[in-house]
């Protein structure tokens, strides 16, 4: 992936403190900053991830997820993709 430059402006103390922490397993502060971004990214994910499985327990009742259900599903899926692409043909 293409790397760019984004210069960020922090008080002292957090610079020292970034540039103490990148000396505890990180070649640069850059790649320590990056995994503290890359750990927010996941983090999100799951909080959102958490939040959707809540609202699909609360949705009503259960279904039961068989063979014949994913086999139904995955059929239906396809057949609106198919049918997706014949209106973007017209």
């Amino acid at each position: 992936m293409p790397k760019t430059s984004m210069n960020v402006s922090l008080p002292e103390e957090l610079k020292q403190y970034v540039e103490t922490q990148a000396k505890t397993g990180y070649s640069t502060p850059s790649e320590y900053v990056r995994e503290l971004i890359r750990e927010d990214q996941k983090r999100r994910a799951k909080e959102k991830l958490d939040a959707l499985l809540l609202e699909g327990l609360g949705s009503g009742e259960p279904v039961g997820a068989d063979a014949r259900f994913w086999s139904e599903l995955k059929q239906e899926a396809l057949a609106r993709l198919r049918n997706r692409k014949k209106v973007r043909r017209k």
